[in-house]
């Protein structure tokens, strides 16, 4: 093989080491990953929910709640119980005790049905709200019953299914009215404190509120009758000015006596 022929290979060879190269720097370029500009992971943390959006929802009363269910929805929910109870008249117990007119019946009172001594511990009758907490959370309403049901944490599902076990009786028990929202009591007027203008500071959060003492109102006194008022005395007159006196007449001059004449001789 001559030189030319071993030139031809080595350009060939350097050819293709450029272009796996340049193959490569371009694939670098394209697909470049850009590393964190912190380490680690940053972890998001929901931030902390303050004032209003920290208080829960008002719960609504069973009273309302039942005012507006609707016992075919309840009929719908009571399909979940219906594995282990009979909601027919006379249908006898399953695994369960038979739930027909079970709204006002006394707790434990199915005849013929062998009740968990918690069941049977617990008394009373099955109100309306027994009903709900019960239906609500089984275990942890009657701590050490043998009901396995996790329970219906939904009002207006519980609400329905109340709804519609109240109608499996000869004598449904009216429902409770809905009670009027208490109105809001107007906020007592804020008595400045002594020497301040403008109101009391409240008190610092955890410390109790001091007693604001209200003086009490001070009687009127009648004002005292006026008294005439006495006149005014009066200024004494002025004297007259005594008029001055006339003056003497002014005595005569003494006549001078004529002059004796002379005696003749």
């Amino acid at each position: 093989m001559d030189s030319f022929e071993l030139n031809k290979v080595a350009g060939a060879v350097l050819g293709v080491l450029t272009l796996t190269l340049g193959l490569n720097v371009f694939a670098d370029i394209l697909f470049s990953s850009h590393g964190p500009e912190k380490a680690g992971y940053e972890i998001a943390v929901q931030e902390e929910l303050t004032g209003e959006a920290q208080a829960a929802p008002a719960e609504v009363p069973l009273a309302q709640l039942l005012a507006a269910a609707s016992p075919q929805k309840g009929e719908a929910q009571a399909k979940k119980c219906a594995a282990c109870h009979n909601f027919v008249e006379g249908a006898g117990a399953k695994v369960g005790p038979d739930l027909y007119g079970i709204v006002g019946r006394p707790v434990a009172g199915a005849e013929g049905f062998a009740y968990s001594a918690a069941m049977k511990a617990h008394g009373g009758n099955w109100t309306f709200q027994d009903l709900s907490d019960f239906i609500k959370n089984p275990k942890a309403d009657i701590p050490g019953t043998a009901m396995g049901f996790a329970g219906i944490a939904k009002d207006t599902d519980r609400a329905d299914l109340i709804a519609y076990l109240n109608t499996l009786s000869h004598s449904p028990l009216p429902l409770p009215s809905p009670e009027a929202a208490p109105a809001a009591a107007e906020p007592a007027a804020t008595v400045p404190a002594s020497g301040e203008t403008g109101g009391n500071v409240p008190p610092p959060a955890g410390s109790a509120a001091p007693a604001t003492t209200v003086p009490a109102p001070t009687p009127a006194v009648p004002a005292a009758p006026e008294a005439p008022a006495a006149p005014a005395p009066e200024a004494p007159a002025a004297p007259a000015p005594e008029a001055p006196a006339a003056p003497a007449p002014a005595e005569p001059a003494p006549a001078s006596p004529a002059p004796a004449a002379p005696a003749t001789p």
